[in-house]
């Protein structure tokens, strides 16, 4: 073969081989996989806007951004275009399907990211993971996709099928135009190089398992179990099979109650010009604080379950719920900004400005975007004890400098009243109130099983103030349930009832809340807030 007609050296280097094409096609895919479930699991929300991610937007852009999501006409069609773009580049760069166009349309997508938060411009609240100063996970995916318009790995994809196809036509056309006994031809030589194999069809499907897995995956999130699963648990729900193999708590039946069967969201009510949900998510769970008595390993247990994406989707899971604040302490500031960041979420933080310094706590939380503050509960507890309440002043007035609620919270019913005695008044209470009907009750106990001792005396000091009151610890730290915990802190006076929840218990927690605010109250307090 003459070097005229053979395929130019420049050619040849410039077709990756199989084996060096694998590596891109995994990378193609994995960031595929990346759009396409952030597309998904919007369209699965029903009601996901982009507004309130658009309306947080910082930088240089951020008034076009503001803009954009204050206009009405156009935020369905942003919705729309978000969603489907990401849902459609996604799963093209699965497939490798018309993959250069739809990396180049996920390059645009991502750069419209990273213009909305651009990390150079982004407050300054700490270390939050994926943001490094000027590069952040958006621009790292963004250079990703530029190395995969630059060798599209079409070998490992839907394209290789498509190019074999046209190159196989192509050939038929130039063999039946020359004569039977030409040289052939480089044009030949590349398209015969080409032409759809055995080897070329299979390669080009290996998109279709991945897509495959996706989908299983993704119906297995939503609770989609297989034929094994059903047999299983069948039978054991069935009283005739009771393996001794599997008779440990984990094989009980597990409801998992779905965002569909919410009944209501909970009323909304104010402190000062505050507005929240009168059911409030607790912090504690999320934080690794489970209180959990003599069960030393569960601490470790629900920081270990509640990683960032855990946790993003138990405060989205609130949200929707209609919970739309979580009192939680500073050790969550980073985790609060970068949910804030990364999402279109609006869940309002209540800072307990616990710490070795509480000023410092409380400045760190106010930068973090705390819609309030208020003084710790055990430290509230240690200074009134001590007689320092010109501590607790202190503290009340930096909170309000910043023009956000102030309260003072407390464990111990005699340090509301020191600090009533004091003179001070905050804008609000954080105080325990829970039953003493749980059998690991015990009056003046040191170990971790009571938080209001003498709930009684509690509820009828309570009714003698006028602000607004928050109860904490109704259930006792998992010791009572939930109904009957709401229905106790409601009915005994509190304005506001904190919960810890899991993702999976929110939907039934609130309709449960909903039962009692739902029904005729039997309280004597007025409702403060």
């Amino acid at each position: 073969m003459s070097g005229s007609n053979a395929p130019s050296a420049a050619t040849v280097a410039n077709k990756p081989s199989g084996i060096r094409q694998l590596p891109l096609a995994l990378l193609r895919a994995a960031i595929g996989w990346h759009f396409l479930y952030e597309g998904v699991v919007k369209l699965q929300m029903g009601n996901w806007t982009a507004a309130g991610y658009l309306d947080n937007a910082v930088g240089p852009a951020a008034e076009f951004y503001h803009w954009l999501g204050a206009n009405e006409a156009l935020m369905p069609w942003v919705n729309l275009a978000n969603i489907w773009g990401l849902i459609l580049i996604g799963g093209c760069l699965m497939l490798g399907l018309f993959t250069r166009f739809a990396s180049i349309c996920g390059m645009a997508l991502l750069v419209l990211y990273y213009m909305a938060y651009p990390p150079f411009f982004a407050p300054a609240v700490g270390p939050v993971e994926g943001h490094y100063l000027f590069v952040n996970k958006t621009l790292v995916e963004l250079l990703a996709l530029i190395v995969v318009v630059a060798y599209p790995a079409r070998l490992f994809g839907l394209d290789g099928i498509i190019t074999g196809i046209l190159a196989g036509r192509r050939l038929k056309k130039i063999t039946a135009a020359k004569k039977a006994d030409a040289a052939p031809t480089q044009a030949e030589a590349i398209a015969a190089s080409m032409v759809l194999s055995r080897r070329r069809l299979l390669a080009g499907m290996a998109g279709l398992p991945v897509v495959g897995a996706f989908v299983l995956s993704t119906l297995r999130k939503q609770g989609y179990r297989t034929t094994e699963h059903e047999q299983l648990a069948d039978a054991l729900a069935s009283d005739a099979v009771k393996p001794d193999a599997l008779s440990g708590a984990t094989v009980h039946r597990f409801e998992w109650v779905d965002i569909k069967n919410l009944k209501a969201k909970p009323p909304m009510a104010k402190i000062k010009d505050l507005e929240l949900s009168r059911l409030i998510l607790g912090g504690n769970l999320i934080g690794g604080w489970a209180h959990a008595r003599d069960l030393i390993y569960v601490d470790k247990l629900v920081k270990a379950y509640h990683n960032e994406q855990k946790i993003f989707e138990t405060f989205q899971i609130a949200e929707q719920c209609g919970v739309n604040a979580i009192i939680t302490n500073p050790a969550l500031c980073d985790i609060m900004a970068s949910y804030w960041q990364k999402t279109d979420g609006k869940m309002k933080f209540i800072s307990d400005c616990g710490g070795k310094d509480m000023k410092e706590m409380v400045k760190k939380s106010i930068d973090t975007g705390a819609a309030a503050c208020y003084v710790h509960g055990g430290m509230a507890d240690s200074w009134a004890e001590k007689g320092e309440f010109d501590k607790f002043a202190e503290v009340l007035d930096l909170i309000r400098t910043y023009n956000v609620p102030a309260g003072i919270g407390g464990h111990k019913l005699e340090t509301v009243k020191g600090c009533v005695e004091a003179g001070l008044k905050p804008d609000f209470w954080m105080k325990t109130l829970h039953k003493s009907n749980y059998w690991t009750y015990t009056e003046k106990s040191e170990r971790d099983n009571v938080w209001c001792e003498s709930a009684e005396d509690t509820i009828a000091y309570m009714e003698t103030l006028e602000q607004p009151w928050i109860a904490f610890k109704t259930m006792a730290a998992g010791a009572i349930k939930p109904k009957e915990a709401f229905q106790f802190a409601f009915e005994g006076g509190a304005d506001f009832v904190v919960a810890g929840m899991y993702d999976f218990q929110i939907v039934e927690d609130v309709n449960l809340a909903m039962d009692v605010l739902g029904a005729e109250i039997k309280r004597t307090r007025p409702w403060r807030a």
